[in-house]
Protein backbone atom coordinates (compact mmCIF):
# COMPACT_ATOMS: atom_id res chain seq x y z
CA UNK A 1 0.00 0.00 0.00
CA UNK A 2 1.14 3.29 -1.14
CA UNK A 3 2.40 6.17 1.30
CA UNK A 4 -0.92 8.40 2.39
CA UNK A 5 -1.60 11.39 4.34
CA UNK A 6 -3.58 11.18 7.58
CA UNK A 7 -6.28 13.04 6.07
CA UNK A 8 -6.68 10.60 3.57
CA UNK A 9 -6.47 7.72 5.48
CA UNK A 10 -9.78 9.30 8.19
CA UNK A 11 -11.36 10.74 4.75
CA UNK A 12 -11.36 6.90 3.69
CA UNK A 13 -12.87 5.60 6.79
CA UNK A 14 -16.56 5.92 4.95
CA UNK A 15 -15.26 3.62 1.95
CA UNK A 16 -13.24 1.37 4.10
CA UNK A 17 -16.22 0.77 6.55
CA UNK A 18 -17.72 -2.87 7.15
CA UNK A 19 -20.85 -2.41 8.17
CA UNK A 20 -21.29 -6.17 8.96
CA UNK A 21 -18.09 -6.05 11.37
CA UNK A 22 -19.84 -3.10 12.96
CA UNK A 23 -22.86 -4.83 13.94
CA UNK A 24 -25.25 -2.82 15.61
CA UNK A 25 -22.63 -0.07 16.84
CA UNK A 26 -23.93 3.16 17.24
CA UNK A 27 -21.10 5.33 18.26
CA UNK A 28 -19.10 8.67 17.72
CA UNK A 29 -15.65 8.81 18.21
CA UNK A 30 -13.05 11.91 18.19
CA UNK A 31 -9.84 11.36 16.71
CA UNK A 32 -7.32 13.99 17.90
CA UNK A 33 -4.43 14.09 16.30
CA UNK A 34 -1.41 16.20 17.05
CA UNK A 35 1.92 16.89 14.72
CA UNK A 36 2.63 18.73 11.15
CA UNK A 37 -0.73 16.71 9.58
CA UNK A 38 -2.79 16.43 12.80
CA UNK A 39 -6.51 17.77 13.77
CA UNK A 40 -9.43 16.51 14.70
CA UNK A 41 -12.26 14.39 13.22
CA UNK A 42 -15.43 12.58 14.01
CA UNK A 43 -16.27 9.57 13.19
CA UNK A 44 -19.99 8.59 13.67
CA UNK A 45 -21.10 5.24 13.05
CA UNK A 46 -25.17 4.60 13.25
CA UNK A 47 -27.49 2.11 11.42
CA UNK A 48 -24.34 0.42 9.34
CA UNK A 49 -23.25 3.66 7.76
CA UNK A 50 -19.96 5.51 8.74
CA UNK A 51 -19.46 9.24 8.57
CA UNK A 52 -16.58 11.26 8.80
CA UNK A 53 -16.39 15.17 9.34
CA UNK A 54 -13.83 17.78 9.99
CA UNK A 55 -14.01 19.04 13.71
CA UNK A 56 -15.02 18.39 17.54
CA UNK A 57 -18.11 16.50 19.06
CA UNK A 58 -18.91 17.77 22.99
CA UNK A 59 -19.85 14.10 24.39
CA UNK A 60 -18.18 11.34 21.84
CA UNK A 61 -18.62 7.08 22.48
CA UNK A 62 -14.67 7.47 22.63
CA UNK A 63 -11.73 9.95 22.33
CA UNK A 64 -8.59 8.56 19.87
CA UNK A 65 -5.41 10.64 21.09
CA UNK A 66 -2.08 10.24 19.07
CA UNK A 67 0.93 11.73 16.84
CA UNK A 68 -0.33 11.94 13.78
CA UNK A 69 2.71 9.39 12.61
CA UNK A 70 1.46 7.03 14.85
CA UNK A 71 -2.28 6.95 13.69
CA UNK A 72 -0.61 6.33 10.28
CA UNK A 73 1.31 3.79 11.42
CA UNK A 74 -1.25 1.48 13.48
CA UNK A 75 -3.59 1.92 10.24
CA UNK A 76 -0.97 0.80 7.57
CA UNK A 77 0.06 -2.28 9.77
CA UNK A 78 3.20 -1.09 10.89
CA UNK A 79 2.69 -0.47 14.24
CA UNK A 80 -0.13 -2.67 17.11
CA UNK A 81 -2.64 -1.06 18.28
CA UNK A 82 -2.52 -2.25 22.03
CA UNK A 83 1.20 -1.84 22.00
CA UNK A 84 0.80 1.61 21.32
CA UNK A 85 -1.73 1.97 23.94
CA UNK A 86 1.34 0.26 26.22
CA UNK A 87 3.54 2.32 25.58
CA UNK A 88 1.77 5.94 25.76
CA UNK A 89 1.87 6.57 22.16
CA UNK A 90 -2.23 6.04 21.80
CA UNK A 91 -4.85 7.38 24.26
CA UNK A 92 -8.31 6.08 24.24
CA UNK A 93 -10.63 7.76 26.71
CA UNK A 94 -14.27 6.83 26.62
CA UNK A 95 -15.70 2.94 25.85
CA UNK A 96 -12.51 1.19 25.59
CA UNK A 97 -14.20 -1.92 25.02
CA UNK A 98 -14.70 0.03 21.88
CA UNK A 99 -11.34 1.36 20.95
CA UNK A 100 -10.61 -2.67 21.06
CA UNK A 101 -12.77 -3.28 18.25
CA UNK A 102 -12.43 -0.13 16.08
CA UNK A 103 -10.02 -0.82 13.62
CA UNK A 104 -11.33 -4.48 12.87
CA UNK A 105 -14.91 -2.26 11.41
CA UNK A 106 -12.34 -1.19 8.56
CA UNK A 107 -10.60 -2.77 5.50
CA UNK A 108 -8.19 -0.05 4.32
CA UNK A 109 -7.70 -2.21 0.84
CA UNK A 110 -11.13 -1.17 0.13
CA UNK A 111 -11.32 2.32 1.29
CA UNK A 112 -8.47 4.36 -0.55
Amino acid sequence: MAEYTVEQLVLGHEKAFVPERAGNTDAVVQYHLTGEQGGDWVITIRNGVCKVAAGVTANPTLTLIAEELVFRDILMGRMDGMAALMQGKLQLKGNLGLGMKLVGFFDLQRGI
